[in-house]
């Protein structure tokens, strides 16, 4: 398929127009015009970028790509060494990023409820963009086995801020660095807010409002969503695709 089909496919299937992001959704760097292999990763960094030259990819597509509001607009550096690999090498880079998170099939949020095994699991509307979802757990558990269920299931340990003794029934998500959308789970009800980080003030918020908190990493909670998206360009499209793990600790 040509970058155009790609790019004009991808923003309908995630529906880009729909959200205000922090950073562009899309093409961020123009490469060749035919695609035939894409790798798929969770953050654009110099390790993905130099496995995806390795791999022969026409195209990486990412949920962190470039550009982002925040950060300086000069290109020097750790950004103009990135840049420029790209360039050289011909590569399309794609970045999604709030349209990956709340997408229904193959969004972080859809796809992190299922791995950690969620029951009903659907968007909570009227909030945060549809960022957060809500569910129930199959069997009621204890907070502590709530937390060695996330961390078997994200393979990594997990913190939770409250009593481990506590009973949870009902649980809310959302993927990244969400830690401070834990007042609108509470304000909810909901006995369980999972995210990916978490900050000094989330501790106090879960003790006074009776909530369970669990930070299960940021890029933990995010591998599932580009892994699915890329699972599907594959299929629809008959591409080669290689999702690239750059482990991160966070």
């Amino acid at each position: 398929m040509t970058r155009t089909e790609l790019c004009q496919y991808l923003a309908q299937y995630l529906k880009i127009d729909t959200f205000k992001d922090y950073a562009p959704n899309g093409l961020q760097v123009e490469g060749t015009n035919e695609i035939k292999t894409i790798v798929t990763g969770v953050t654009a960094c110099q390790a993905l970028i130099d496995k995806a030259i390795e791999l022969n990819a026409d195209a990486i597509i990412v949920h962190h790509g470039f550009f982002w509001k925040s950060e300086p607009e000069i290109i020097v550096g750790m950004k103009q060494k990135r840049i420029k690999a790209l360039l050289i090498n011909d590569i399309n880079l794609l970045g999604y990023h709030l349209p990956l998170d709340a997408h229904e099939d193959v969004g972080n949020n859809a796809q992190l409820g299922n791995i950690i095994g969620i029951d009903n699991a659907r968007v909570i509307e009227g909030y945060a963009q549809g960022l957060m979802w809500r569910g129930e757990l199959s069997v009621p558990s204890s907070a502590g086995e709530l937390k060695q269920a996330i961390s078997h299931a994200l393979s990594r340990e997990c913190l939770h801020l409250g009593n481990e003794q506590g009973l949870v029934e009902t649980v809310a998500w959302c993927s990244g660095g969400a830690q401070d959308y834990i007042d609108i789970a509470a304000s909810l009800g909901i006995d369980a807010f999972i995210s990916g980080e978490v900050s000094e003030r989330t501790y106090h918020c879960a003790v006074e409002q009776n909530i369970q908190y669990y930070a299960a990493g940021h890029h933990a909670t995010e591998l599932y969503g580009i892994q699915a998206l890329g699972k599907h360009l594959a299929d629809k499209f008959e591409l080669t695709h290689h999702f690239v793990d750059i482990s991160n600790p966070v």
